[in-house]
């Protein structure tokens, strides 16, 4: 009895237990379908305005600040910063900054209405034509993954075509690659050139090298001041023909239009060398090299032209004339005469200041137009128009023209010159025709045939 007892509690506290675990669980899940059964119970009403809708809440978000939101006032649009849709965007000129605003209604009055509703609002952009704030953050996102990408891709790219900076700075380290100055390099290419140690190839070797640093003229200032400038004047009377002719070409490219180096040059003795070569028997590539170095030095120097007449350097000149194989160089002594004198005379016809009354003076000492006259370069250089060259006629018909006012008496006795004006102007009559033609009204033979006709009217 006892036994049976004992199974009849046991089986009782099971079922107990049993029942009230199906009790709790009923409990359950009755609170979660009917809300009668929460603890606690939110009225519909509260969550509701007067309209029925639910309203917007304005929760501060970090992020919303990379978005830009306009007022009717322009305002600086920071990096980064996305802007609505719709809004007016302007460059500031004074300041380089972008600025934003909302677009004025049609009235040209902001609609207060509207206003109003925006400041209720807050942040949130309820206009439909607009962005969402969160839609402009997702863009935005998508825009700097895209970028990061490009970017990426880009350094990639640019890490397959190139070296690193630090690799080749390692590998000039290596070969011992170091970068020198203009000033540097003249001072080895002296060096070079003022050993006796090297050879002739290798001071031929410089001096074509410094021909080519000492055109700028900072560099020709430092030619001088290290004593290059004297070693390449006194390398003019070398017994060796190209080392004259490398010479005499740095000297002509140190002095072109630097007087600083023209006035050392005429002190150093350069102006007298340049005439012996030119005077006594050399290779032609020598004299076109002195000559070029004498006309940088004349030029835009009327001391150099005084010294230069004093020391007959117009029958210098002259003698290549009589010279056999240096036609080449006719043309370039009657240019050299042209620009001199009209030098002159371009300076007696400008303004005048205290600077150029001084000048002026200097250059009224400089007697070449009665040289020129005294020494008959007038036929000297009408001889020339006889040459088949265009180029070399167009030169002497400018010179020609120019000498005409102190010529014009021994012109009108030359009946060679004569000749020779009225062939020229039949032939370029026929090629400026030909001009003509061809659709080109004012051509290069017209000009020369009006340089022909102008001298030929000047000499009835």
């Amino acid at each position: 009895m006892s036994h049976w007892a004992g199974l009849f509690s046991t089986a009782a506290k099971v079922n107990l237990l049993v029942l009230v675990v199906s009790v709790v669980f009923s409990w359950s899940s009755l609170s979660d379908r009917v809300p009668e059964f929460a603890l606690t119970k939110i009225e519909e009403s509260d969550i509701k305005d007067d309209s029925g809708k639910e309203p917007i809440t304005d929760d501060a978000d970090p992020e919303d600040l990379e978005v830009f939101y306009p007022t009717h006032q322009w305002q600086t649009i920071r990096p980064g910063q996305a802007v609505p849709a719709g809004s007016h965007v302007r460059l500031n000129l004074q300041t380089g900054d972008r600025e934003a605003k909302l677009p004025n209604s049609e009235n040209g009055k902001s609609d207060t209405r509207e206003e109003r509703r925006r400041k209720r609002l807050g942040k949130v952009d309820v206009d439909s034509n607009s962005f969402t704030s969160q839609e402009l953050k997702k863009a935005l996102a998508k825009m700097k993954e895209s970028e990061k990408a490009e970017r990426k891709a880009h350094e990639e790219e640019v890490r397959k075509k190139f070296r690193p900076i630090e690799q080749l700075k390692e590998e000039f380290e290596k070969l011992n690659v170091k970068m020198e100055t203009d000033y540097e390099i003249m001072v080895k290419l002296i060096s070079k050139f003022n050993s006796s140690a090297s050879t002739l190839d290798e001071k031929v070797a410089a001096l074509y090298d410094l021909e080519y640093y000492v055109h700028q003229v900072d560099n020709a200032k430092d030619f001088l001041s290290m004593g290059g400038l004297q070693l390449v004047i006194d390398g003019l009377n070398s017994t060796e023909a190209v080392l004259k002719e490398h010479a005499a070409f740095v000297l002509g490219a140190a002095l072109s239009s630097n007087p600083k180096v023209q006035i050392e040059a005429i002190e150093g003795g350069a102006l007298q060398k340049l005439l012996v070569i030119l005077a006594t028997e050399q290779p032609l590539a020598v004299k076109k090299k002195a000559l070029f170095a004498l006309s940088s030095m004349l030029r835009h120097f009327p001391y150099a032209q005084q010294q230069f007449l004093k020391l007959g350097g117009l029958q210098v000149l002259r003698s290549l004339f009589r010279q056999k194989g240096m036609e080449t160089l006719h043309v370039r002594v009657v240019t050299l005469l042209y620009d001199l004198i009209m030098e002159k005379m371009l300076l007696e016809d400008s303004q005048h200041g205290d600077q150029m009354e001084e000048k002026i003076q200097q250059y009224q000492q400089v007697k070449l137009v009665p040289a020129v006259v005294e020494q008959d370069w007038c036929v000297v250089v009408s001889n020339l128009l006889a040459v088949p060259e265009h180029d070399t006629r167009e030169k002497v018909l400018k010179t020609v023209g120019v000498l005409m006012a102190f010529c014009k008496e021994r012109y009108r006795g030359d009946q060679a010159l004569s000749t020779t004006l009225s062939l020229l102007r039949s032939e370029y009559e026929e090629l400026a025709a030909e001009e003509q033609r061809e659709g080109d009204k004012d051509g290069y033979f017209k000009e020369l045939l009006g340089s022909v006709n102008t001298i030929i009217q000047e000499l009835r």
